[in-house]
């Protein structure tokens, strides 16, 4: 067995260890309910059982880690899987680090689920070692790389804490204008969550039944008017077809033996259909599975969470959100804009070019530069702060996920397929 294969193993047991910390969370949250006398000792109980279980998987996904830099040669942040695998592991690290400092441990409620989706979504992606392009071949990959992941990590936590604090605090009961459209905000936050779960879930169903679908692409070259047939594998039923495409092979699913229509003129690109087939499958899967859930429980997912919640100050979620953030900005800072700067104008010899990854990072540190002073300045706490937490998080993850999937550009690196 080499390092490489056995890095992966010791992942897998790093995301079996986590589930099984936020199974016991749950255990802590839920099955005081179950207890008639003394029900805090048996939360304090099993969230001590919950945090260990959780340190002994960060310390498999740091075992994860070094092997597989020791067995591939470089820092394993150079495409998609392994940079969304270090994510989640500096989430849990930023975890620790927080409950070191305020000793809640019901963060890792959501702080786990949190990583385990990241870690299920790293995994849809090709896992073996790529071999790295020039410009990546620098020891500024591990520093630019790791240090903007770390930052966003702490941002993630901030997110989480700030979440927590509007499932506390808003209030479901009442039925005032501001009130329902905040309850409509977070219930549209936990669809935006079970889209993504429906995405994976999607992803793994397809992939383990082996479904495969072939087209051939006629793309042509607008300055040289040159076409090229290229070659568009598909893993999931083509809802979508690529833009001037023909179908070489298709399995049949639901009845369905032709895609529904074509991908627009105007998406360019050999993996856009595939890509756009893919979110169309993410939004019906999603559907699908966020109509079960509000089934069986009949009510808004956020409602059903927030009693396991009512223990928690919220003073508290606000001050952790607000440190988390502090914290992880002057690290993002010096990752993802110093050290990026001074990387690129050793790679491509400018310190800034207006490159989509380079322009989201700022945009990203904008953000967080304008949370911070209506913070420190404004005296924004509370609902307002946690607010802009969550709209932060969901700008991150477009710079991490949709930059490098829906547009072209230099920091599009192999491995995202």
């Amino acid at each position: 067995m080499t390092l490489v294969d056995f890095s992966s193993d010791v992942f897998i047991a790093a995301f079996l260890l986590y589930c099984l910390s936020f199974s016991f969370y749950g255990l802590a949250v839920w099955g005081k309910r179950f207890r008639k006398t003394n029900p805090e000792a048996h939360v304090a109980k099993w969230g001590k059982i919950a945090f260990v279980t959780a340190a002994i998987g960060l310390v498999c996904h740091l075992v994860y880690f070094f092997t597989r830099w020791a067995g591939s040669g470089h820092v394993p942040v150079s495409n998609m899987y392994e940079f969304m695998t270090f994510l989640s592991m500096a989430i849990m690290i930023a975890f620790l680090v927080l409950f070191f400092l305020y000793k809640k441990s019901m963060l890792g409620l959501f702080a786990l689920p949190l990583a385990i989706i990241i870690m299920a979504y790293a995994a849809v992606f090709p896992q073996e070692v790529q071999p790295l392009i020039p410009s990546l071949k620098s020891y500024w990959l591990g520093i630019h790389v790791t240090m903007a992941a770390l930052g966003d990590a702490f941002f993630a936590i901030g997110f989480v804490a700030g979440f927590m604090h509007l499932l506390r605090t808003v209030d479901f009961n009442n039925k005032d204008k501001q009130s329902r459209r905040e309850q409509r905000w977070l219930e549209l936050c936990m669809f935006a969550v079970v889209v993504l779960i429906g995405f994976i879930v999607s992803v793994y169903s397809f992939r383990a039944a082996g479904y495969h679908a072939e087209f051939n692409q006629t793309n042509v070259d607008p300055k040289t008017e040159i076409s090229k047939i290229v070659k568009v594998d598909y893993n999931m039923p083509p809802l979508v077809a690529p833009y001037n495409s023909e179908t070489v092979e298709m399995q049949s699913f639901m009845g369905m033996k032709s895609p529904l229509f074509e991908a627009p003129s105007w998406m360019h690109g050999i993996n856009a259909g595939r890509k756009l087939n893919t979110v169309i499958w993410s939004l019906v899967s999603g559907l699908i599975l966020y109509g079960l859930i509000r089934l069986a429980l009949r009510r808004p997912i956020a409602k059903v969470i927030q009693p396991a919640l009512n223990r928690l100050d919220p003073d508290d979620l606000d001050e952790i959100s607000y440190r988390a953030i502090a914290i992880g900005f002057p690290i993002f800072t010096l990752g993802a804009l110093i050290f990026a700067m001074i990387w690129a104008q050793i790679a491509w010899g400018r310190f800034w070019g207006w490159d989509p990854k380079e322009v989201w990072a700022l945009i990203t540190w904008l953000f967080y530069s304008v949370y911070l002073h209506l913070r420190l300045s404004k005296g924004w706490q509370g609902k307002k702060s946690s607010w802009l937490t969550v709209i932060g998080f969901i700008v991150v993850m477009f710079t991490l996920v949709g930059v490098n999937l829906i547009i072209a550009g230099l920091h599009s690196y192999a491995g995202t397929e």
